[in-house]
Parts: structure tokens; C-alpha cells; sequence
């Protein structure tokens, strides 16, 4: 309630359409209109759709900033105090992140394909949304590790949030297909959200066999749920370590 309440108080429907919305719809185009420059039809649908699914990555990532506030605002002892375990506060404290990310994602998707000529396999494409709603899940769960490791410098929360972002759209299969980078590279990025999850949504809208989407889309919950669990863990030392030296205050 208190992750909505943010957000109503961030954004009006017409901020939110006019405004983030048309800078979404801006950013999918851009990308996609770099796979026309190249007059390579493949290469402009590889682009729309990463870049599409990326925008979930950027609403996800909020949580490690809204996590920091809490404890600025000096409300972060009430929560540890509580009787209820803080990484399960800060898991819904901006799960609102994952909601509208999911309609921004969709929509650049499903309006913006038909505009530059990328044939999506309807009606199957619509389950294109739940997919989106999973890598929203599994990137939420990652960046909630982050935020956990950012309560102790909240100072560097922007930092951490915006280069693990960049980071993800990076190596995970957005701009370039994982073969392009070294097989180091392509073994971490199994390991992080967005990757099989992006894997899932492309295998879906080329219209592959079943079995190799609910594949995909088994490794990216997977994924997701282990790093939840890392969250758990990440939370649970750092009130830990705070109830030890009495460091859980207001930060600088």
C-alpha cells in the first residue's frame, strides 16, 4: 500500500501517459529504428523485442532506491522491530515496480511492433504479458539483493541500480545475442534474471515448440526464486549485524 501510495503521489494518468510513457515508447523506437538503419528485418525485430522486455528491468530496479528511503527517513528500525521478517516488507514495498512495468512493457511491445513490420503470432502473443510479469519477478529479485547491500551505503544507491541495470540490458540477449560476448560472460549471464526470461518471450513470438518455451520460462522462475532466497539472507544480516552494533539509524 505503501509502494502505490509512492507512486500515486510520483504520478498523475497524464504524467504517467505523457510523460514515462512516451519516453518508453521513445526509447523501444530508437532501437528498433537502428535495425532499420541497417535494412536487416531480423536485426529490427531482435531490437523492439529486447528492448521492450528491458523496460522491466528499469521498473524493477526502483526498489533499490525506495529501500534506501527508508532507511533516510530513519523508519527502518520500526521495520526491524516488527514482528515479521524485513526482506518480506521490502519485497511488497515496491512490487508496484513489477505491476507497472508490466503494462509499460507490454504495450511498447504490442503497440510498436505492428509500426515497424514485426509480425507477432496472434493470439498466442498475448501471453507474451505473463512472461513479461515473470522477468519482472526474477529482475525485482535481484535488484532486492541489491538493495539490501545498499542499505549500508544509501549514498551509492542510484549507482548500484543504474549500473547492475545497464549491466543486465548489457549481457542478457537485449541489444546483441548472448553468442556475441565471451563464454565467461554468457555462463554469468545464465545466472542472472532477464536472460531466460527474454529467451522465453522470443521463442514464443517466433511461434517454437512448447516444450522449449516452458523451459525457458522454468529457468527464469528458477532463477528468480533463488535470488529471492539470497535476498532473504542479504536482509537477514544486515539487521543481524545491526542489532549487534546498533548501526540501524538514519543515514548520512
Amino acid at each position: 500500500m505503501t509502494g502505490f501510495a509512492d507512486f500515486r503521489a510520483l504520478y498523475t494518468v497524464r504524467s504517467w501517459t505523457l510523460g514515462w510513457m512516451s519516453r518508453v515508447l521513445c526509447q523501444v523506437s530508437f532501437f528498433a529504428l537502428a535495425g532499420r538503419l541497417l535494412a536487416d528485418e531480423e536485426a529490427t525485430r531482435f531490437l523492439l523485442i529486447g528492448n521492450a522486455v528491458s523496460i522491466m528491468v528499469l521498473e524493477a530496479s526502483v526498489v533499490v532506491a525506495s529501500t534506501a528511503w527508508e532507511r533516510a527517513s530513519g523508519t527502518l528500525p520500526l521495520l526491524v522491530a516488527a514482528p515479521v521478517h524485513p526482506a518480506f516488507v521490502f519485497f511488497g514495498r515496491s512490487l508496484f515496480g513489477v505491476a507497472v512495468g508490466t503494462v509499460s512493457s507490454s504495450v511498447a511491445l504490442l503497440a510498436l511492433a505492428p509500426l515497424f513490420g514485426v509480425a507477432l503470432p496472434w493470439p498466442a502473443a498475448v501471453l507474451v504479458v505473463p512472461l513479461i510479469t515473470l522477468v519482472g519477478f526474477a529482475c525485482y529479485c535481484f535488484f532486492l539483493v541489491l538493495a539490501g547491500l545498499a542499505l549500508r551505503a544509501t549514498h551509492l544507491r542510484n549507482l548500484v541500480s543504474n549500473v547492475a541495470a545497464l549491466g543486465l540490458i548489457a549481457f542478457c540477449g537485449v541489444q546483441v545475442p548472448l553468442v556475441f560476448w565471451p563464454s565467461w560472460i554468457q555462463a554469468v549471464a545464465g545466472f542472472l534474471p532477464l536472460t531466460h526470461g527474454l529467451q522465453a518471450v522470443r521463442l514464443l513470438l517466433d511461434s517454437a515448440g512448447a516444450g522449449q518455451v516452458v523451459a525457458a520460462t522454468a529457468l527464469e522462475l528458477l532463477i528468480g526464486v533463488g535470488w529471492l532466497v539470497i535476498a532473504v539472507l542479504t536482509f537477514r544480516g544486515f539487521v543481524e549485524s545491526g542489532r549487534r552494533d546498533g548501526s540501524i539509524e538514519f543515514a548520512d
